[in-house]
């Protein structure tokens, strides 16, 4: 890697910046003085340094979002907010991105990382990752749609979605709705509302409680995300192995 990217990636400013740094003789590689911002490092073995503080490198980075409605999951858009806009500036500079999408009125927990075989794994069929959520279904849920559930439900494309387990929380008579938790296994494009458009029934309210071993800490505020902690990166690479 360049040296000049690798300042820039890790938070020391615009490539400009950097090379202003590097030509102030300020940037040291193994405590020689480089003078070249197109330098090859190996930031995994090298000691890089700028003012005399070492930089510390770090290739991956995992980040728990609690996703707020009215945001896309995607890593750049010319009309909406993504996702990647709620991070600040430092954590942006790793090029991370969302481990699939929530829908943009669905809140709820969202991994962005830049952790591609991680993503892919997590992504992949054949792990069937369970994700849980919960929701407000306009209608009265009961055993008919839990039934339903069970026995695979046929979205409007043809497509057979795997059992999913639904499990009503509490219903209100009076306004007519329900509050449920389902567990589904695919990612399918706006697969919970669409499963309940299956059997006669509408979402209100949408929201991810978990995906795989990773769930959704309920202490951040909708829009807010913090770092993963070791014990759940060392979860969700157990579970993708």
């Amino acid at each position: 890697m360049r040296l000049d990217k690798f300042l820039a990636h890790t938070g020391y400013g615009t490539r400009k910046s950097v090379k202003e740094l590097i030509k102030g003789k300020k940037v040291t590689v193994n405590e020689s003085v480089i003078r070249e911002g197109k330098t090859h490092v190996q930031p995994e073995k090298d000691v890089i340094s700028v003012s005399g503080e070492r930089v510390h490198y770090q290739e991956f980075f995992y980040f728990m979002l609690h996703k707020p409605q009215g945001v896309i999951s995607a890593t750049e858009d010319k009309v909406h907010k993504t996702v990647i806009d709620l991070l600040n500036h430092q954590d942006q500079l790793s090029n991370p991105f969302p481990v699939g999408r929530l829908d943009k009125d669905t809140e709820g927990l969202l991994l962005i990382t830049n952790d591609g075989v991680l993503a892919h794994e997590l992504l992949s069929p054949r792990k069937e990752v369970d994700k849980c959520y919960e929701a407000i279904i306009e209608g009265i849920v009961g055993e008919k749609e839990i039934k339903a559930f069970e026995q695979s439900v046929m979205l409007d494309d043809g497509f057979v979605c795997r059992p999913a387990k639904l499990s009503v929380l509490s219903t209100s008579p009076a306004d007519q709705t329900s509050k449920i938790q389902v567990i589904i296994h695919e990612g399918k494009f706006h697969q919970v509302k669409r499963m309940f458009e299956a059997v006669e029934k509408k979402v209100q309210y949408l929201k991810r409680l978990s995906m795989g071993p990773l769930v959704l800490d309920e202490s951040l505020k909708t829009g807010h995300y913090r770092p993963l902690t070791a014990n759940e990166i060392a979860e969700l690479k157990a579970f993708t192995k």
